[in-house]
């Protein structure tokens, strides 16, 4: 089903295998499953852990790689259908691993996202290192509660929210906000059998009138978050097909409910070159009861909609190719018609165009008028009478006299 070949991004491998290969996995592993031997594999070849071994880095981006496409439940089913082609088709995008980039590469990273060019950023390896090591400090942040900060570029401030059973069962949202406009991830961990904390969800800050903000949503009901990613590919690649993938960034959230206990977030500073301002506040979800069923109704619907919408699609595409068979009939029409027209013109004026005669008494002289016929005794069409004439009435004063 795989097939091999070269990669292009920063964050991908040289090569491409087969991802259940690279992860050690049957095709029908459940997504914990996958999960699992990711988190082992990372482990293993992360190049802090192997700076002697060259090759470890290298590993460590197929084991990333393959994981972003069976993480994905989307791409995960592209791939079982046609391979690495379908996800290239869909304009698959790779998350970028500043940490990796360099000054000058981050610089321009930083630019092209000014100018609205979406820059996927993944989470810096060391960050994720020292949470499943559980390494970190974390802040408590009890719901009902928020705190504010600065965490640094590609460092993240990690918060533990403990919910009560009342409090598990109504829902809880948790949700980051910048007044300064900052880039960040809200980042959940999920507790590991060794202590540590594995990376289970992330959401990218998006920019909302004069802020920025992302938010998690534990509603004990299927939520859906938006990759704005795949709408802005798709309007580079055809503005007009744009629309039509508006609503493919809708993509379900792994996790829809928490158990009680202390659960580990985290805000993750992803702005190029400064610190990341932030307010991260946890709320339970019992006092939004009326939008959190407005939530899930809205959503019922654009998921109706995305479906009415792809078949809407179909059917546009057909009628665009047959609208533009009919204009360019027109386009042909018009011109052969106004061919004719100006043919017909042409030969109209060959009838009606004043010719030309040689005058007999100066050569290369004309006139324009008519020669009289000899007929008539007047050759060369002077009146040699001698009378004058009006009307042909003859006015000499003989006449007047008698």
């Amino acid at each position: 089903m795989a097939s091999s070949g070269k990669m292009e991004g920063p964050s991908a491998p040289a090569l491409r295998r087969d991802p259940y290969e690279v992860l050690s996995v049957p095709r029908d592993s459940s997504d914990q499953e996958i999960k699992s031997a990711y988190r082992k594999l990372a482990l293993k070849y992360h190049p802090d852990k192997n700076a002697s071994n060259p090759e470890a880095s290298e590993l460590f981006k197929e084991v990333a790689y393959s994981y972003s496409i069976l993480s994905d439940p989307e791409k995960r089913r592209q791939y079982d259908t046609a391979g690495f082609e379908a996800l290239e088709n869909e304009g698959m995008d790779m998350e970028i691993d500043l940490s990796n980039l360099g000054t000058v590469n981050t610089m321009f990273a930083a630019l092209f996202s000014k100018l609205g060019v979406p820059i996927k950023t993944t989470v810096s390896p060391n960050v994720l290192e020292e949470a499943m090591s559980g390494t970190v400090t974390v802040r408590p942040l009890p719901v009902g509660s928020s705190a504010t900060g600065k965490v640094d570029k590609q460092c993240a401030h990690f918060f533990g929210v403990t919910i009560s059973e009342e409090q598990a069962q109504s829902g809880i949202v948790v949700r980051v906000t910048s007044a300064a406009q900052s880039k960040f991830k809200l980042l959940f961990f999920e507790q590991e059998i060794n202590g540590g904390y594995g990376l289970a969800l992330q959401e990218d800050s998006q920019k909302t009138g004069k802020v920025t903000s992302a938010g998690m949503y534990f509603l004990h009901f299927q939520v859906y978050r938006m990759d704005s990613t795949v709408n802005a590919l798709a309007m580079a690649k055809d503005p007009e097909a744009a629309f039509f993938k508006r609503l493919e960034g809708l993509q379900p959230c792994e996790v829809s409910a928490l158990k009680p206990g202390t659960h580990i977030f985290a805000v993750y500073g992803d702005n190029f070159f400064k610190p990341a301002s932030y307010t991260i506040e946890a709320m339970c979800a019992k006092s939004y009861e009326d939008t959190t069923q407005r939530l899930k109704e809205i959503e019922s619907k654009i998921l109706e909609k995305r479906n009415d919408l792809r078949q809407f699609e179909t059917e546009y595409r057909k009628a665009l190719a047959r609208f533009k068979e009919v204009t360019d009939r027109y386009t042909q029409e018009k011109e052969a018609v106004d061919d004719m027209l100006r043919e017909r013109d042409d030969i109209h004026c060959s009838f009606t165009t004043e010719r030309t005669i040689v005058n007999s008494v100066g050569a290369g002289s004309s006139s324009r008028y008519p020669a009289e016929s000899p007929e008539n005794g007047n050759v060369d069409g002077k009146d040699k009478s001698g009378k004058k004439k009006w009307f042909n009435l003859n006015l000499n004063r003989s006449d007047k006299k008698a």
